[in-house]
């Protein structure tokens, strides 16, 4: 098949006029290029003979002078010489007056005289177990028991209510043979424990108990028995 281009289409016609624009426009940009200049800037430069040097300043070390050393005391000079000087200085009695004190607004205090204190003498400790033990009447702990039996007095609220039992009670022998101390350590009731506490106050002397051949303080403890019959 043949192809047909039409006369105005077709470029060929046309490749030398494209050809000389181009060369055209490259032979102008050269020219231009050829015609621009730079413009050249001044530098200021400084000649040799303007520069002044700069002297550095020096600065002085200065040093803080010690202060002195304090002179050392010096040391006193024995002589063997002795100098006699006559004692003609006379003395005057001074008498105080207290009228004038009291004037002067000074407060006379009285004569207090000091008061011994008293020694507390420490409770020696009772003995439990001792070498020889108290004695009452004569007798041991059952002849005690029926001196307080034979003067209990049973309380009338107590029979009203049939309360009964046994009060234990301590108390301690002295070395003098005394009865003190008297305390409940287990109670039935307190009518009941105040009657035994009455009774077994009342007691007499008893013969001291002996540690060692020396009188000592013995504690007890010792039943009172309540028993309605």
């Amino acid at each position: 098949m043949e192809l047909k281009k039409s006369p105005k289409a077709n470029l060929e016609n046309k490749k030398t006029l494209f050809t000389e624009i181009g060369l055209a426009l490259s032979l102008a940009v050269v020219l231009c290029a050829f015609e621009y200049r730079t413009t050249e800037k001044a530098v200021s430069t400084l000649e040799e003979d303007t520069f002044v040097p700069i002297e550095e300043e020096i600065i002085p070390i200065t040093q803080e002078t010690p202060p002195p050393k304090p002179d050392m005391p010096k040391m006193p000079q024995l002589s063997d010489e002795i100098d006699i000087v006559n004692d003609d200085i006379q003395v005057e009695d001074i008498i105080i007056n207290t009228e004038d004190i009291a004037d002067m607004g000074v407060q006379v205090m009285d004569y207090v005289a000091e008061v011994a204190e008293e020694e507390i003498v420490e409770e020696a400790i009772p003995f439990a177990i001792v070498e020889e033990k108290p004695s009452f009447q004569g007798g041991d702990a059952n002849t005690f028991n029926k001196w307080v039996q034979s003067r209990l007095v049973y309380p009338e609220i107590a029979l009203e209510n049939g309360i009964q039992g046994t009060v234990i009670l301590q108390f301690d022998i002295d070395k003098n043979g005394n009865l003190v101390n008297v305390i409940v350590l287990r109670g039935v009731d307190k009518t009941i424990d105040d009657e035994a506490v009455r009774v077994v106050s009342s007691s007499p002397k008893w013969s001291p108990g002996k540690q060692r051949d020396m009188p000592v303080k013995v504690s007890y403890q010792f039943p009172v028995v309540f028993q309605l019959r």
